[in-house]
């Protein structure tokens, strides 16, 4: 009898290509949570009424919420109704990625490879934050977002120079002979600002581990209690996983909105 391994990966396995493409079990989970994400839109769409009732009530309690919770860190509703609509909709996807994981058959049903004189099982479905490509992306998106969302609001000179600041290098010469301090201020704000720049990919780093070390850390709990003791005992860690889900999501999403706020302020 052959031996079947089957082990969570730090990487997501491929299960097929399109081309030059190489389709994950990963990304075929994310698709699907977008197209979950898509289905609920499409029916929210065309089930809008003055009066709301049902699955139109849940949203708008929930948009509702998000709004107020978004003016504690913006201070402006203005600035939150242009925030808010990225935010929600990566709160949303990380949600339904992070929970899509949770649900039976992903992560246990799929298709047996022989490499290297070995049977691995392969899942058709993982979670697509238990991927660091996936997790990676978002970060990526939420900074550059960010920094793209400051360009309209405060000007491209104004944001160029949070990093490199030009600015208060010209100003040496000019302010020199009033402030003879400037020669000791200068420089010290040139390096701050290079800092910030080292700063936005901290920013990368801090999101996509921390959302990618959670998940990936409960899917690894879960597989392993259900090889040990595959009844009852697992069940209080899958409510904690929902948790987790939960929280990671939020935390993502808000830290998105700080970044956002931060870009859009002149300093």
């Amino acid at each position: 009898m052959t031996e079947i391994i089957h082990e969570p990966t730090v990487f997501a396995e491929p299960i097929f290509h399109l081309g030059s493409m190489t389709v994950t079990n990963s990304l075929l989970a994310s698709m699907l949570a977008v197209l979950v994400l898509v289905i609920i839109g499409i029916c929210l769409r065309f089930s809008l009424k003055n009066v709301p009732r049902g699955l139109q009530n849940v949203f708008e309690t929930i948009l509702e919420g998000a709004l107020n919770l978004c003016d504690q860190v913006t201070g402006h509703r203005r600035l939150s109704l242009k925030i808010l609509p990225i935010a929600l909709t990566i709160f949303l996807f990380v949600l339904v990625n992070n929970w899509l994981g949770l649900l039976p058959g992903v992560g246990t049903i799929g298709q047996i490879r022989i490499e290297e004189g070995h049977s691995i099982f392969v899942p058709y479905l993982r979670g697509g934050t238990a991927d660091i490509n996936t997790t990676l992306a978002l970060g990526i998106f939420s900074v550059l977002g960010a920094n793209i969302f400051g360009i309209f609001s405060v000007g491209l000179w104004k944001t160029f120079n949070k990093y490199i600041n030009l600015k208060i290098l010209g100003s040496i010469f000019t302010k020199v002979r009033r402030e003879p301090t400037i020669l000791v201020v200068a420089p010290v704000q040139f390096f701050v600002g290079l800092v910030e720049t080292i700063g936005e990919f901290a920013k990368i780093a801090s999101l996509s581990f921390r959302l990618f070390g959670n998940i990936f850390a409960g899917e690894v709990l879960l597989a392993s209690l259900g090889a040990l003791i595959a009844y009852a005992v697992p069940i209080p860690f899958i409510f904690l996983e929902i948790l987790v889900g939960l929280i990671q999501a939020l935390v993502f999403s808000m830290l998105t909105v700080v970044y956002f706020t931060i870009a859009a302020e002149n300093h």
